[in-house]
């Protein structure tokens, strides 16, 4: 891809980057609420997947609306995914409790990243005149800070407690 040559290319590599960062995400999340041992970690995180997957469909309107329908592969949310596995998924756990923790923090991890992006996008959408992908992509910004709260929330409740080494 060439470099940008003004705000709408801007806008629009970081609309594909969070399209690829989104599918990239989805994927791993499905797989940590399989291996949760908590219900409610793992129902949180299958609820945060279809919001992830309602996320995307916006962000496939969003370029459909700037004439764009094309995406590269996010090398970010590759790193987070990649060591989501190795810290969450590919090792064996004796405690799932503890497995928890660990796919809480990389959970949010990829959450902030989400963050800064749907940010940086609706910076762009704000100082391009676009007040209907402000809209859009503020409501999704605000979705991924609940889910980040509500985990925090489920962590500092019961997940961090239950595999405290006492």
């Amino acid at each position: 891809m060439s470099a940008p040559e003004n705000l709408t290319d801007c806008y629009i590599e970081e609309l594909g980057d969070l399209w690829s960062a989104n599918d990239q995400m989805v994927k791993v999340v499905r797989d940590l609420a399989e291996a949760a041992y908590d219900d409610d970690l793992a129902a949180r995180l299958d609820k945060s997947a279809d919001g992830i997957d309602r996320h995307t469909e916006t962000l496939r309107e969003l370029l459909e609306d700037c004439s764009e329908d094309s995406k590269e592969r996010c090398k970010g949310m590759e790193g987070l995914v990649k060591e989501a596995r190795k810290h969450a998924l590919d090792q064996d756990f004796e405690d799932g409790e503890v497995r928890d923790v660990v796919i809480v923090a990389q959970y949010q991890r990829m959450c902030h990243y989400g963050i800064c992006g749907f940010g940086t996008a609706t910076a762009f959408a704000e100082a391009l005149g676009k007040s209907d992908h402000v809209e859009r992509l503020d409501a999704i910004t605000a979705d991924i800070y609940q889910a980040d709260e509500n985990m925090t929330d489920l962590a500092e409740r019961s997940v961090n407690l239950a595999a405290k080494d006492e």
